[in-house]
């Protein structure tokens, strides 16, 4: 990967993110629930992933833009815990409970806010409904605030299959942390790494994000060079999308005290520099991994995708969400919960799904998901796999998309060839960076009406 500064520059837009497509604004919330439902009834044995959504904090972080609960009442999780296993077991009626579950995620708000005997039951349900595999090919993972974790709590995860946990680090820099009320000491997130390691726990990922307020790049320079020296598997970067006006925490961050544009610009090449200089290599959309990781692995076997948890090894699962928020994927059909609690409750306690809004794929849908999820994933694409599966002629459907993708060669952000009349598209090194533009060239539905971050 190269850094050139006036390709950034001029190609520094909004865009989204691609967790999946079509992306969420398309989401229909007039859509007929007994038509997804339906959707849910298909027989499959596939192997499935599962995500569950805790949305309760104990503390208020400024910066997120995630959806939760901010509440000190530890007693609320009992409640939503039963909420879950409510919702568990009327999905499972529509889900052959033999289907291997390959992949699990627990995703918030923080769900270690749940107590050791409110994830021991929520750990009982879901065995209850699915089939848990834990001989060792398992991906269980959890994303993990070091404020709300104590080493009892992270062995009965371990107990449970949880092989890989997630840490918010953001920043080391006292400084920062204050700005965005998240003060974790090092030694705090120093012990969580030992005691995962001790617990047998091998695949560590670290969450940064630049952009901050009150970040330098001295300060943050010193945050990666401890990060690199607790050694973690993975390490994400994340742009900060300072948007006041849809996230209400982010109107306690002082704006004088965000980083300039160019700051912001700096400090992702520095996290790219020294990452890759530590022997890291650039998986795509602000990741990072070793090179003998699962995620590297996967993108140099073609087998690396994207959902709404980001790159991941698992392309051929259905994604089965639970909690308020939560998505679910199921080949090209999308179903969103009530992302208000108290409706998800209601829709719950009342014995039906909480279904606030969702999306069936058409054929079209289903081709440019393929296509963009190939090029974010492995920054190249050969049309054979298309033209062979959907049975169109990849130059005459993308006729205007190759058209402007030619503007972008111009610019050495890609290259396009022919092959024995099969086109191939490759992402070059200077243009990894600014992938999500070359995938937005695909998207039949991009507007300038909805707000998305920087693509940078």
């Amino acid at each position: 990967m190269l850094w050139d500064q006036s390709l950034i520059t001029k190609y520094n837009l909004s865009g989204p993110r691609y967790t999946s497509y079509p992306t969420a604004p398309q989401f229909d919330n007039q859509i007929s629930k007994i038509a997804l439902i339906d959707k849910m009834l298909l027989p499959s044995q596939d192997p499935i992933s599962l995500y569950f959504h805790i949305p309760f904090c104990a503390h208020l972080c400024y910066y997120c833009a995630c959806n939760k609960v901010v509440t000190k009442q530890y007693d609320k999780g009992t409640e939503y815990v039963e909420l879950l296993e409510e919702e568990m077991r009327l999905r499972s009626l529509m889900i052959d409970n033999s289907r291997a579950v390959t992949q699990l995620h627990f995703g918030g708000g923080t769900p270690t806010f749940l107590s050791e005997q409110q994830l021991e039951r929520l750990f009982v349900a879901i065995k209850q409904h699915f089939n848990l595999v834990q001989d060792g090919t398992q991906d269980y993972s959890i994303e993990i605030d070091p404020r709300e974790i104590s080493l009892a709590k992270m062995a009965l995860l371990v107990k449970h299959g949880i092989n890989r946990i997630s840490i918010g680090v953001q920043d080391f820099d006292q400084q920062v942390q204050q700005a965005i009320h998240r003060v974790q000491p090092l030694e705090m997130v120093q012990n969580l790494v030992q005691d995962a390691r001790k617990l047998g726990i091998n695949s560590i990922n670290f969450d940064l994000i630049y952009g901050l307020p009150k970040q330098t790049l001295s300060g943050f320079k010193d945050t990666l060079n401890k990060v690199i020296e607790l050694n973690p598997e993975r390490i994400s970067v994340f742009n900060y999308a300072h948007l006041p006006d849809r996230f209400r925490s982010q109107r306690r961050i002082q704006e004088q005290d965000l980083p300039s544009p160019d700051t912001k610009l700096k400090l992702l090449k520095l996290s790219i520099e020294a990452l890759t200089q530590a022997g890291y290599e650039y998986i795509g959309m602000d990741h990072f991994a070793k090179p003998n990781d699962h995620l590297k692995i996967a993108q140099l076997n073609g087998q690396l995708q994207r959902n709404f948890q980001g790159y991941t090894t698992h392309a051929d699962t259905d994604l089965i969400a639970f909690g308020v928020s939560a998505i679910s994927q199921l080949k090209g059909v999308y179903i969103q919960n009530h992302t208000d609690l108290s409706l998800y409750q209601n829709s719950i306690e009342n014995g039906q799904l909480a279904i606030m809004k969702g999306y069936i794929s058409d054929p079209d849908d289903c081709i440019r998901h393929q296509v963009i999820m190939t090029l974010i994933s492995q920054f190249e694409l050969d049309s054979q796999a298309i033209e062979s599966k959907y049975k169109v002629l990849f130059a005459d459907y993308f006729q205007q998309e190759l058209e402007q993708l030619a503007h972008l060669e111009k610019d050495g952000i890609v290259e396009l060839s022919y092959r024995e009349e099969h086109t191939c598209i490759r992402v070059t090194e200077r243009g990894r960076l600014l992938i999500r533009c070359v995938c937005m060239v695909f998207d039949k539905y991009l507007t300038n009406a909805i707000k998305y971050s920087k693509v940078i």
